[in-house]
C-alpha cells in the first residue's frame, strides 16, 4: 500500500513534467487562468484537511468530488470569456456532477451539518490493516498528502482539459465535438444504470436480511453479479474512466495533439481507479466466498461484449 501511495504521488509530479515537453507551451492567458484555478483548488484541499482533522470524518473530499469540478470548469470558462467549446464541456461536467451528487446523497454522504455524513468504510479498514498508518502523526500525514492533498489535486487536474481546449481564438464546434458530447452522455447513462442496479440490489439485500427471509441468487452470494455487473466487475468505474477520457479528447480536437499537458488528470484517474478497485476487491474476496470465482469469470473494467 505504501508503494502504491508513493507511486501515485510520484506520478502526479513526473507526468506533468514529461507531458509539458510533448505539447505546445501554454499561452500567457492560459497560465494566468491555470494559476488562479490551482489556487482555488489548493484552498479547497486545505479546507478538506482542516475539517477532516477537526471532525475525524475523512470523507470530506468525497463530499466535494462531484461539486468541485463544476466550480473549476465554470471558473476557467468564465476566465476565458465563455469560449463555445468550453461552454459545451462545462455543461457536460455540470450534468455529470449533479448526477453524482444525487447518487452520493442518497447513500447518506451528506448531512445538514456539512462536515458529517457517511464516511468511506475503507479508510477505517486501511488504517487498521496498515500498521505504518496507525500512529496519529502518520495518519495525519497520510490525510494531508493523500486523502486531502492528492485527491483534491486529482479532482482539479482531470478538469484541466477544458483549459487545454481553449485556443484563444473563436471556436467553431464541429461534428467531432458533438460526437464526443454524445459519447460523454452515453457513458454517463451507462454509469447511472450501473449505480441504480447496485443501489436496488443493496436495498433489497438488506431488506431481506432485516426481515429474516432466505437469501437467493446474488443475494445469497452477497454481491451483485447480474445486469451490467455480469459483464464487468466495476461497470460504474469503467464508465467513469471513459467519461474523463472523452473529456480529454476535447482538448485533442482543439489542439490537434494526442498528447498534451492536460492528460495528467486522466492518467492519474485511471491509476486511482485501478488501485481503489484492487483494495475494494481484496475486502470483498475475504468477505464473500464466491467472489474469487466472480473475479476469474468477469473482467475488472472493460465489459464482456459476448456473454457465455
Amino acid at each position: 500500500m505504501l508503494r502504491t501511495i508513493l507511486l501515485l504521488i510520484f506520478t502526479m509530479i513526473i507526468v506533468p513534467l514529461v507531458s509539458f515537453n510533448y505539447s505546445e507551451p501554454l499561452s500567457a492567458e492560459q497560465w494566468a487562468i491555470l494559476k488562479n484555478a490551482a489556487a482555488i483548488a489548493l484552498g479547497v484541499a486545505l479546507l478538506c484537511f482542516i475539517i477532516s482533522e477537526l471532525t475525524k470524518n475523512y470523507s470530506q473530499t468525497d463530499k466535494i468530488w462531484s461539486t468541485a469540478p463544476i466550480l473549476y470548469v465554470w471558473y476557467m470558462t468564465h476566465a476565458a470569456n465563455y469560449d463555445d467549446r468550453m461552454i459545451l464541456m462545462a455543461i457536460l461536467v455540470t450534468i455529470w456532477g449533479l448526477r453524482l451528487t444525487y447518487n452520493f446523497s442518497r447513500r447518506g454522504g451528506y448531512h445538514w451539518k456539512f462536515w458529517e455524513g457517511e464516511e468511506d468504510y475503507r479508510w477505517a479498514i486501511l488504517r487498521k490493516e496498515q500498521t505504518f498508518l496507525q500512529p496519529n502523526w502518520a495518519w495525519r500525514l497520510f490525510n494531508f498528502f493523500f486523502i486531502a492533498g492528492y485527491q483534491n489535486g486529482l479532482i482539479f487536474l482531470f478538469t484541466t482539459p477544458i483549459l487545454a481546449a481553449y485556443t484563444g481564438e473563436d471556436t467553431i464546434l464541429t461534428w467531432v465535438d458533438y460526437s464526443l458530447a454524445s459519447l460523454f452522455v452515453f457513458f454517463l447513462l451507462y454509469e447511472t444504470v450501473a449505480d441504480n442496479q447496485q443501489w436496488d440490489f443493496q436495498n433489497k439485500k438488506h431488506a431481506l436480511i432485516k426481515v429474516g427471509e432466505p437469501l437467493f441468487d446474488d443475494y445469497a452470494k452477497g454481491f451483485l453479479a447480474s445486469g451490467l455487473w455480469s459483464r464487468s466487475r466495476h461497470p460504474n468505474y469503467f464508465a467513469e474512466q471513459a467519461i474523463w477520457i472523452v473529456f480529454y479528447l476535447f482538448s485533442v480536437v482543439a489542439t490537434g495533439e494526442w498528447i498534451n499537458w492536460s492528460m495528467i488528470g486522466c492518467l492519474l484517474l485511471l491509476l486511482l481507479f485501478y488501485n481503489s478497485s484492487e483494495f475494494s476487491e481484496d475486502i470483498s474476496a475475504r468477505k464473500y466466498p464466491l467472489y474469487k470465482k466472480y473475479q476469474e469469470e468477469v473482467p475488472r473494467f472493460f465489459p464482456k461484449l459476448i456473454q457465455s
